[in-house]
């Protein structure tokens, strides 16, 4: 993770687990949602989702990627 995202996540006490899988997954799951839809804004709406789930963000990836 990056030092301005793990800064920014401790100050607002948001659980900063976070592997370099999980964010390179979840940076491909945004560009996939905003290339696709035609809407750039469901890019960060899906990645919430994601999180939200409690999914692996792997497994998600590949999921998107079968049905894209």
């Amino acid at each position: 993770m990056n030092d301005w995202l793990e800064r920014v996540t401790k100050e607002l006490g948001v659980d900063a687990e976070l592997t370099d899988d999980d964010a390179d997954a979840l940076l491909k799951i945004a560009r996939i949602a905003a290339h696709t839809s035609d809407d750039r804004r469901t890019a960060p709406l899906l990645t919430y989702l994601v999180g939200r789930s409690g999914a692996s963000p792997q497994r998600i990836l590949e999921d998107l990627q079968r049905s894209s």
